[in-house]
């Protein structure tokens, strides 16, 4: 569900325990279950669309905002600025803190993110 763009993985396990997901019309009853690509997953009997092209964008952070989806102290972050744009679900590539600026990538797939950030690839 977190690689079609509904939701995080934490949000993903949530939703599952909560039996509210079926694969190919059967309920799932835990996130450890293999999925193929044609597969239908449905939540609360609703069908998710299937998994996007990996898109990236680039993205000019300023000063003051946060690389994080929800901030406890409210802070404005990336995702509130970029909200006003018709994207879809997504994630940073690598973070900047609060006080630095520049450029960070963004993209609405999961594991191009988590390849990209590992040293061993030098990409960022």
């Amino acid at each position: 569900m977190a690689r079609r763009g509904v939701c995080s993985r934490r949000d993903a396990e949530k939703i599952i325990f909560e039996g509210r997901v079926c694969l190919d019309g059967n309920k799932v009853v835990t996130p450890a279950t293999i999925v193929f690509q044609n597969s239908t997953i449905s939540i609360d009997g609703k069908n998710i669309p299937p998994k996007e092209k990996c898109r990236v964008w680039c993205y000019h952070k300023t000063v003051g905002t946060v690389t994080t989806h929800s901030d406890p102290f409210r802070r404005r972050t990336v995702f509130d600025e970029i909200s006003a744009f018709d994207l879809p679900r997504v994630i940073s590539v690598g973070r900047l803190d609060l006080n630095s600026e520049g450029l960070l990538l963004l993209t609405n797939d999961g594991n191009f993110a988590r390849h990209a950030e590992l040293p061993l690839s030098s990409v960022v």
